[in-house]
């Protein structure tokens, strides 16, 4: 029996995924204007919504065999529509629904405004797109139904600059100005529709100046101009609203299209290109006339898309059937100096490059030419090509061919030499940190003391931009979150590492030097989100961190979302499964650090994390941190694990030299800025100090964090009298931490009561989970006996009631606290969860120096 394939979703990221706010509750009205223009059988790919695609794939898996009627779907296009719905004032983050009710016809090329953020409790401003098509689906020779529920529009989207990743290099932009999106569209009902709005590539002010093409420099990356007034497109339109001209929030300004994926501009005019693509796609002249791969041509929209010169469209957008010759618009940037002046015979000569390169198929052959819809296909011969590549046709013209401006091919420059693909394998050029530290925080309020900016260099709080002895690890991770970047894939990056061994902070300084880098145009744009296990209430939380951080919300000015874990999950569901509902669609980097802390019972947060990024076009790439190497071989099931991929990179505790060099790169960066008087050649710890403190940490646990806390105290021993930190000192402090109340509680502890402790420790490695169950610590503590104990010193196992004796003496320390409760008390014994009170680190310290070697080795494993 053959096993049914998963159908093949086709992507819909790097464009919004409209909703409407209400249940059609503000259409009054909605019903097509005229005649059908054009019939076909229906293309499920091009003409349902992904909800309707997915049912039918679901229909089809249930019934092998269709029936007749539903084999016989027609897909009925229409030239225009009319809709009546309630007026909606879009001024302010509050978007209020007005009484009075509005009746506006929309016809393809016209552009509108949609509502694609239903879920934001302060609403933002609506997304802006181009009607490229309009139809309905029903059976074969039935009526018309007409209705907002079964009519369709396709959508070609322009981009606002706050829908665009938050990482990017920053442009200057003039105000309600937007950019025109390459080649995104989706299919929407009209119900989404809010309002016909207007685009324009001119820009005037109240006194009827217009404006330089280069506008005045902003450092904060504001809107440029306020009051201005639009000058809409002269097309005739016989039902245009006149109120949009007087209208700020109706009125919009693009003069640039953009790779928001990329985060490259390209020289655009928004008027010639609307005109050249309503002729492009002019309706066909009859059912019998285009052929059915024209038809989805013609259908789909692809005459509003724009190609990249010297790149050829993809074989979907221009079947090679259907390949024509394309023009070329040309606009600078908003940085450049140079207006937009773009001759006819300029755009020709251009078109014409291009037109000679689309003109042959691989192998050279010239193709059949299927330009013109109802036309027979011919063959022309070279040298009516030769013609025809010298004086293209205007009716022959498939798409607008455009050119990056100059900041951008500045960027394409700047990213060839940072990757370099031979054999069509990325290979991402490393940047190597700098040797020398420099500390987040300045020490600029520090006074200019050796000692007390020493103290101040070796507290853990203070993060290095680059960490000593990880620059092997920071180079991999680094390379594996770029080349995910640049391929525009997802992934998932598993590092795992014993606590205090850098993994965090070299995280940290790989997502520096990637939003450098991303800024600089050296990379492409993304979104960042940080979520950390322990900082969260609740595993499922960060499913409401990773929606704020998609969907473009800015939390430091308008809060949190007022959405709960449920409503989140439904949306990244549809996000990364249905379509993008972010306007820019762009990749999003997510690190889930404590990933111990984010494992539940049902795996099902960490599931849905390591699986969105497995999904075709989710950009999602997810970097997980955990403190043991085989945590998901432990803890985690096998669906888990097989989403998470093969990039695991373990992070070894620091051996000796490692240590010592960490504390002198901190030392020494604390005297950068001294000048001699001021104590520069002034030795704070001697050497022989530094090696002791590092030798001690190294031979127990290899924690960084541990041996710059013994070195900070030894330094406040001194600091009063100004002398030079010395091996007795070291001595000191390692005695003091060994006699701190809890490691003297834990000595004074009996054997089984410590050995309890050692299997609560190993239970909590083992299941991933700080909870455990009393049953699991009664069978590890049984299993240690076996361990633990010499055969010169035999001990007798204990049963039950007395391993219930040496946990009421944990609990009644504090040492342990137990599941307690009127629900507890319902359930079995071996049911009751445990949870340590104790630092863990202390504890496997502390009894692998009183067990000895035997402990360590069973505590450190």
């Amino acid at each position: 029996m053959s096993v049914p394939q998963t159908p093949t979703r086709r992507s819909q990221r790097f464009q919004p995924t409209a909703t409407p706010s209400s249940k059609n509750n503000n259409i009054l009205q909605c019903e097509w204007v005229g005649e059908p223009i054009f019939t076909r059988p229906c293309n499920p790919e091009l003409d349902l919504l992904a909800e309707e695609r997915d049912e039918k794939d679901k229909g089809d898996d249930d019934d092998d065999e269709e029936t007749e009627e539903e084999q016989e779907v027609e897909t009925v296009f229409y030239e225009a529509f009319k809709m009546k719905r309630k007026a909606t004032s879009y001024r302010g983050t509050k978007r209020m629904k007005v009484a009075k009710a509005e009746l506006q016809t929309y016809r393809v090329g016209d552009t509108v405004m949609i509502e694609t953020d239903t879920l934001y409790f302060m609403k933002k401003p609506p997304s802006i797109g181009v009607i490229v098509a309009m139809w309905e689906t029903r059976r074969k020779g039935a009526e018309h139904q007409g209705g907002a529920p079964t009519m369709r529009v396709r959508i070609h989207w322009f981009l606002r600059p706050t829908e665009m990743a938050s990482i990017r290099a920053k442009r200057e932009h003039e105000e309600n100005e937007i950019y025109y999106s390459l080649s995104t569209r989706v299919v929407l009902t009209p119900s989404v529709i809010l309002s016909k709005c207007s685009v324009s590539s001119s820009l005037k002010d109240k006194d009827e100046e217009i404006f330089p093409a280069t506008p005045s420099k902003r450092k904060n990356g504001s809107p440029l101009k306020k009051n201005i007034r639009f000058v809409p497109y002269s097309d005739d339109d016989s039902d245009k609203d006149e109120n949009i001209a007087d209208d700020p929030d109706k009125n919009f300004y693009c003069r640039l299209a953009v790779d928001s994926r990329r985060g490259l501009f390209y020289g655009f005019g928004w008027e010639r290109h609307r005109r050249d693509a309503l002729l492009r796609s002019k309706s066909p002249p009859g059912n019998a006339g285009p052929s059915s791969q024209n038809n989805d041509v013609w259908s789909e929209g692809s005459f509003w898309d724009l190609v990249e010169k010297g790149k050829k469209p993809s074989a979907k957008a221009a079947p090679k059937k259907a390949k024509t010759r394309a023009v070329e618009t040309s606009e600078s940037e908003a940085d450049d100096s140079d207006e937009f002046e773009a001759s006819e015979e300029e755009s020709n000569d251009d078109g014409d490059e291009d037109a000679a390169e689309m003109s042959e198929s691989d192998d050279g052959e010239p193709e059949d030419d299927h330009d013109e819809f109802g036309g027979e296909p011919r063959t022309p011969s070279r040298k009516r090509k030769r013609v025809e590549t010298t004086t293209p046709r205007k009716g022959k013209r498939n798409k607008t061919v455009v050119q990056p401006t100059p900041h951008s091919k500045a960027a394409i420059a700047r990213r060839r030499k940072v990757t370099s693909s031979p054999r069509k394998r990325t290979t991402f050029a490393i940047r190597r940190p700098e040797q020398s530290l420099t500390f987040q925080a300045s020490m600029a309020h520090v006074p200019k003391d050796p000692w007390l900016r020493s103290m101040h260099a070796l507290h853990v709080a203070s993060r290095p931009d680059s960490l000593p002895c990880r620059e092997a690890e920071y180079e991999r991770v680094l390379r594996c979150v770029g080349e995910l970047l640049e391929e525009g894939s997802g992934g998932c990056i598993y590092i795992s590492g014993v606590p205090g061994t850098g993994k965090t902070a070299t995280v940290h300084s790989v997502v520096k030097e990637l939003k450098r880098m991303a800024e600089s145009s050296e990379i492409n744009p993304f979104t960042y989100v940080e979520i950390n296990g322990l900082k969260i209430p609740e595993p499922s939380a960060a499913y409401n961190l990773l929606w704020e951080g998609v969907s473009g919300h800015d939390v430091a000015k308008d809060g949190h979302l007022r959405l709960s874990a449920k409503e989140s999950l439904k949306a990244l569901m549809q996000y990364f499964t249905i379509g993008n509902r972010g306007p820019g669609g762009h990749a999003c980097v997510v690190l889930m650090d404590e990933l111990d802390q984010l494992v539940t019972p049902k795996q099902d947060v960490v599931y849905n994390f390591f699986n969105w990024p497995t999904l075709v076009g989710s950009k999602l790439v997810v970097i997980a941190v955990a403190n043991t190497m085989d945590l998901p071989e432990r803890v985690m099931t096998g669906r888990v694990r097989s989403r998470l991929g093969m990039i695991r990179i373990n992070f070894q505790p620091y051996l000796r030299e490692q240590l010592e060099k960490i504390v002198a790169a901190r030392l020494t960066s604390a005297k950068d800025g001294l000048e001699e008087e001021e104590g520069a050649s002034k030795v704070v710890i001697a050497p022989d100090a530094i090696k002791l403190a590092s030798m001690t940490v190294s031979r127990i646990t290899g924690d960084a964090r541990r041996v710059l806390d013994i070195c900070r105290r030894a330094v406040e021993l001194v600091v009063s009298t100004k002398t030079t930190v010395k091996a007795p000192h070291i001595r000191e402090v390692v005695q003091l931490l060994q006699n701190s109340p809890t490691a003297a509680f834990l000595r004074d502890l009996s054997f089984h009561e410590r050995l309890m402790l050692a299997s609560l420790v190993k239970c909590v490695k083992r299941e991933g989970v700080e909870e455990i169950k009393w049953s699991e610590v009664q069978h590890q503590h049984l299993t240690y006996m076996n361990v633990l104990t010499s055969e010169d010193d035999p001990t007798r196992k204990p049963t039950a009631a007395e391993l219930t004796m040496v946990l009421d003496s944990l609990v009644s320390s504090r040492a342990v606290v137990v599941e307690d409760g009127a629900a507890i008390a319902r359930k079995a014994e071996g049911e009751r969860r445990l949870l340590l009170n104790i630092e863990q680190g202390e504890v496997e310290k502390v009894l692998s120096e009183v067990g000895g070697t035997r402990w360590r080795n069973v505590l450190c494993n």
